[in-house]
């Protein structure tokens, strides 16, 4: 790991080792074990665990660790419970309760999260980050960390009213949705300002506002309620002078310009958004992070992997903020020698000349 690395291309200054990072490596004990040598299972004590996962970082040279904070546990009894299907090794994240308090769509397009969740005292909301953030350096201090928002906009009404209400409303009333959407964009504010205040120089944006197939609503919505949001969520983070990474899932080609115009300076995306045309426009500006496909390292062959990674390395290896990621995550399913093969071949392209 280094975070001279991780740190140098965050501040757009090329190091000469591509720097890379990973997601969910944490849940996959077989390839943890065959990495570092740790005898890890999913029974395994905490602590055998924590010196596994340490030893992967450091063996595949983590140089930034995606982290956020504010989740939708901030909703409380508003949250809705959509369940969980099975990812982790062993099922263990399975989840079947289902839950909202939300029974029709007139319940959605009435809510005002000012009124049911009250105002938060942004004091303490900096502490929390700051705390975070100091828990995040003390556990991985050989890369660059950060704090976040994980429930920015569409991600917080994804939390707050599950998938099927919230269309539903968005599909009954646009005009009401829309005003809606300005309530908790208003709400959540106060969480960015109170960032803001926190003695933290890199954060991270989480808003899953588009669909695999890319939008969930008509581009016009985005543009009218969405984008200008992120502006004012982002105009004090810039202004203390924060680093600011962006993630969503999906496929957010079509809004790369309008994410970039909120102010944004990294982008995290999966292999679904163009990596070539964020390369091309922005290569030199921002920082990118990612984007191979993990299907290919699931199901894929060893010639497919080398010619995912080469795609990925040939596209950032001019651009002086590229990170090396597989997006969305190597899940624990994933062919434990293709992993590893994976690895080989990053190790072998990431020095430039």
């Amino acid at each position: 790991m280094s975070f001279e690395d991780g740190w140098a291309a965050i501040h757009l200054e090329m190091p000469r080792r591509i720097p890379r990072t990973e997601y969910s490596l944490e849940m996959h004990w077989d390839l943890i074990t065959a990495v570092t040598g740790v005898e890890v299972r999913i029974d395994s004590a905490p602590e055998i665990k924590r010196r596994g996962i340490q030893a992967l970082y450091k063996a595949w040279n983590y140089d930034f660790f995606w982290s956020t904070l504010i989740g939708d546990e901030e909703f409380g009894p508003y949250r809705t419970d959509m369940g969980h299907a099975e990812y982790a090794a062993g099922g263990v994240d399975r989840r079947d309760t289902i839950f909202s308090p939300f029974k029709e769509p007139e319940d959605v397009l009435n809510f005002d999260p000012w009124e049911a969740l009250g105002p938060q005292d942004c004091n303490q909301l900096r502490q929390r980050f700051e705390e975070h953030y100091r828990r995040n350096c003390a556990s991985t201090p050989d890369g660059v960390n950060m704090t976040g928002i994980y429930v920015t906009l569409v991600s917080g009404l994804i939390g707050l009213f599950g998938w099927d209400l919230l269309l539903l409303a968005a599909g009954t009333d646009p005009a009401r949705f829309g005003r809606l959407t300005n309530r908790y964009a208003s709400w959540i504010q106060q969480y960015f300002d109170a960032l803001a205040e926190a003695n933290v120089p890199v954060v991270m944006v989480h808003d899953d506002m588009v669909w695999t197939s890319g939008p969930i609503f008509r581009p016009a919505f985005y543009r009218e309620f969405i984008f200008p949001n992120y502006k004012k969520f982002l105009a004090p983070l810039r202004d203390s002078g924060k680093k600011i990474m962006f993630t969503s899932d999906g496929c957010f080609t079509c809004f790369i310009d309008d994410i970039a115009a909120a102010g944004v300076h990294g982008f995290v995306l999966e292999p679904l958004t163009s990596l070539e045309y964020i390369v091309e426009k922005y290569g030199q500006t921002h920082v990118i992070i990612g984007n191979a496909d993990t299907r290919i390292l699931l199901c894929g062959s060893r010639e497919e992997i080398r010619a995912e990674v080469e795609r990925c390395m040939a596209l950032g290896r001019g651009c002086p903020g590229f990170f090396m990621a597989v997006g969305n995550h190597i899940p624990p399913n994933t062919p434990v020698e293709n992993a590893l093969y994976y690895n080989e071949v990053y190790q072998e392209l990431c020095w430039r000349k």
